[in-house]
């Protein structure tokens, strides 16, 4: 499965979906040392990245490890999003991303996000402007519409081509839906039916069984993990052992889970300093040990960690919670 997008080649087309407050450049080296082949950035506002927003500098980190990698633009209005294209564009990033499908309410209720579903002239401008503005190739990532009502999907995928959009990524939810409910695979199949550019699926990826399952059912040219590679980089390595026929490895050992645990938090701490990699950390760790024996006490006391030396010492009460 070979994933084309505009003269970049990944083989396979094995994703990391851009997620606000989990997709930094800390997790993506997790991710992409567990085999994953296409990263993304956290969502960047074109407005903020305009204006010299100092939390979107902090966004538009990465390095050459990384590679090939998409910043994530979202906006409304064409000519900045086109302004700001030119500025990722010149940091050097391997293509730019779209997202027209958010459904956070603080981006849709500015007619950004997934709102932009329910304006598909809008989206033929945004997406002409950016395609233009740059050389390097843009993609865009969609979802159904903005309800069951407006299934504007197909229309929008297709202005999408029109514009000269390098590849589609359909999450098979609307936006009202959120994060709730089962992905409609049929809609990725739609698109993939319907334009001649690669698309990506997206939505219930949770197991090397479903992304296998996912090709099968939507022809898709890649696969895109989002919230089940929280606190689970080792979905990478599952997934591509199944795409690549080869056994499925072990799942991880509390051991490789504490040192993973360990190691985010250092990738953290050397580019936000200790304190604000333990407030981030805290969701984090919770997402890793997750099901794990003992993981309830210890997650609460998680909460308050403030230093690298207090997390590993309640990681090693979870192995001794684990040996009885």
């Amino acid at each position: 499965m070979v994933l084309n997008i505009g003269t970049l080649k990944v083989r396979p087309g094995l994703a990391l979906a851009p997620m606000a407050g989990v997709t930094n450049h800390a997790f993506r080296l997790l991710a992409k040392e567990q085999g994953c082949k296409l990263l993304y950035s956290e969502m960047i506002s074109a407005k903020g990245l305009i204006y010299d927003n100092n939390r979107n500098r902090s966004l538009l980190y990465f390095c050459e490890t990384e590679r090939p990698i998409g910043l994530q633009l979202f906006g409304s209005d064409p000519a900045i999003l086109a302004r700001a294209a030119e500025k990722i564009e010149n940091l050097g990033a391997d293509f730019i991303d779209l997202n027209l499908g958010c459904p956070t309410r603080k981006i849709t209720r500015n007619s950004e996000g997934g709102a932009l579903l329910r304006q598909p002239a809008l989206c033929s401008e945004i997406f002409s402007a950016v395609a233009n503005a740059v050389k390097c190739p843009v993609t865009v990532k969609l979802r159904k519409g903005w309800d069951e009502k407006s299934y504007t999907l197909p229309e929008i995928a297709m202005r999408a081509e029109e514009a000269g959009i390098s590849a589609i990524t359909v999450h098979g939810r609307t936006v009202e839906q959120g994060y709730s409910g089962k992905a409609d695979w049929d809609s990725i199949r739609d698109v993939k039916k319907l334009v001649s550019i690669p698309v990506i699926g997206n939505g219930d990826v949770d197991s090397p069984q479903a992304a296998a399952a996912m090709i099968d059912h939507c022809s898709s040219d890649g696969i895109m993990v989002g919230r089940a590679a929280r606190g689970n980089p080792w979905i990478f390595r599952e997934i591509l052992a199944m795409l690549e026929g080869r056994p499925l490895p072990e799942k991880p050992s509390l051991d490789e889970i504490t040192v993973m645990v360990v190691k985010h938090f250092e990738l953290l701490a050397s580019l936000k300093g200790e304190s604000a990699a333990a407030r981030e950390m805290r969701r984090h760790s919770a997402w890793y040990i997750k099901g794990l024996p003992g993981s309830a006490a210890v997650r609460q006391k998680l909460i308050h960690a403030s230093t690298l030396a207090e997390v590993k010492e309640l990681l090693a009460g979870l192995t001794i919670g684990e040996n009885g």
